[in-house]
Formats: structure tokens, C-alpha cells, sequence
């Protein structure tokens, strides 16, 4: 364990709970951490939306958004358990669950993934997503790692719901409606940047949120500016890691 980046991590969250801050750019924040501190290959964030129905928000990596997506579209797999329970699902190894959730499994080992931990992102008895950490090689999850997993989604969720009051839902569904509909924009820049600049779906994120942090600018009015044309983001090929 890194106990920097650690420090770090939870120093970046904190000042989101204070600050008008980009939800998209924080929950790919919780992602990517996750991934740098407790040996996982991947992690996605999925959230419900005002009605209900659970979307996928952050993902460490194209593969696992893709994955993520797969779970919601055939309506299976420990992610959406995880959020209709509001209890954590730890799979060692998935091929032990084939039965459980045949099309999930299935596709997750064509996608690499052999593990997977879903963790509630709750608030006493309100559940309002799931954090969802993978790994490519089977085997139990780091038990001193999964309370400090649970923190991070605890520390998310409370983030989301940091304006609670008598019309705390009201809000909190105002302000995922935005969330989902920057997270659209963002996916359309994101594959316009790739079909111009020749990159694949991830370094154009990549490229795009190096960007927006570059000109201290809101990712998804970076990625609305880009797709309506009205800003066609000189020098972005040098957001890219070398």
C-alpha cells in the first residue's frame, strides 16, 4: 500500500466535499485510485439514475466500461446484486458463478476478468450505486483491503449527498440527470477525438481530462465545446502520457 497516494486520495476527495466539483472527473478520480491502491486491474462506478435505473458513470479503462454496460443491458451479474442488496459480492473466481450469472461470467472472461468485489456506495438504508473492482487473475480479494475499498465508496456516496436535506433527493436527482447527460457529451468527444486524432476510446479520455484540468475547466464543458466545434482544443495531443 501506497500510504502517499493514500493520503493523497483521501485529501482529493475531501476537497469535493467542500468544492463545486465535476462529478464525472471525481468518480473517475475513485476509479483510478482504487486500481493505484489495492491491486485490482480495474474498477467502474455505477449509479442509479432519477428513476431508478442504474448507469455506468466511471470506469478505469474502456474494457471494463464495456463490461459494465454488458451487465446492465442483460440485467445480470454481482454489480446489480450488489446494488439491489446493499450488501457487498465477493467472487473469488468467476467460473464458480457460471450458473449464477451464465451471459455476465461469460463475457467477463472474454473480457479478461477472472474476480470481481462490488461494494454499495450507501447512506444508512439508501443505496445510490456501486463501486465494482476487478481483477484478471482468480484468488481471494486483500482482506485488509476491502474495508478501506468500502471507505472510498462511503466517502463517494457522501460526496453525492453532501447537500441533503428536506429536499435531498430532489437534488441529488438534479444533479445525476447532469451527470448522465455530461456523461453522453463526454462519449460522443471522446469518440470524435479518436476517429481525428487516430487514438483509441481510453487516451482520448485521457487526452480530454488532461486537457480540461490543463485550462482549470469542467471535463464535460470541454467535451460540449469540442463536439459543438466551438473549441477544437489546440495542443491536446500534449495531454497525452508519454
Amino acid at each position: 500500500m501506497d500510504d502517499q497516494l493514500l493520503a493523497k486520495t483521501f485529501v482529493e476527495l475531501a476537497d469535493n466535499l467542500v468544492a463545486d466539483f465535476d462529478l464525472i472527473d471525481f468518480l473517475r478520480l475513485l476509479a483510478d485510485r482504487c486500481v493505484g491502491m489495492l491491486g485490482v486491474s480495474a474498477a467502474g462506478v455505477l449509479l442509479a439514475g432519477p428513476g431508478g435505473e442504474l448507469r455506468v458513470m466511471a470506469a478505469s479503462n474502456e474494457q471494463v466500461r464495456l463490461l459494465e454496460l454488458f451487465q446492465l443491458q442483460n440485467h445480470e451479474g454481482p454489480c446489480l446484486e450488489c446494488f439491489r442488496t446493499g450488501v457487498p459480492v465477493t467472487v473469488a473466481d468467476l467460473t464458480t458463478e457460471a450458473q449464477r450469472w451464465p451471459r455476465f461470467v461469460a463475457q467477463a472472461r472474454l473480457s479478461g476478468f477472472t474476480a470481481v468485489q462490488a461494494l454499495p456506495m450507501r447512506l444508512r438504508d439508501e443505496v445510490v450505486g456501486a463501486l465494482n473492482l476487478f481483477r484478471t487473475i482468480p484468488g481471494p480479494f486483500d482482506p485488509a483491503h476491502t474495508p478501506l475499498a468500502q471507505a472510498l465508496a462511503d466517502v463517494a456516496t457522501i460526496s453525492l449527498l453532501q447537500q441533503r436535506s428536506t429536499q435531498r433527493s430532489s437534488l441529488l436527482n438534479e444533479q445525476l440527470q447532469t451527470a448522465l447527460n455530461s456523461r453522453v457529451v463526454i462519449e460522443q468527444a471522446k469518440g470524435k477525438l479518436a476517429e481525428r486524432l487516430g487514438l483509441d476510446m481510453e487516451q482520448a479520455f485521457t487526452a480530454l481530462r488532461g486537457y480540461a484540468r490543463a485550462h482549470n475547466r469542467r471535463l464535460s464543458d470541454v467535451a460540449r465545446a469540442f463536439v459543438d466545434g466551438s473549441d477544437p482544443l489546440p495542443g491536446i495531443t500534449l495531454r497525452l502520457p508519454m
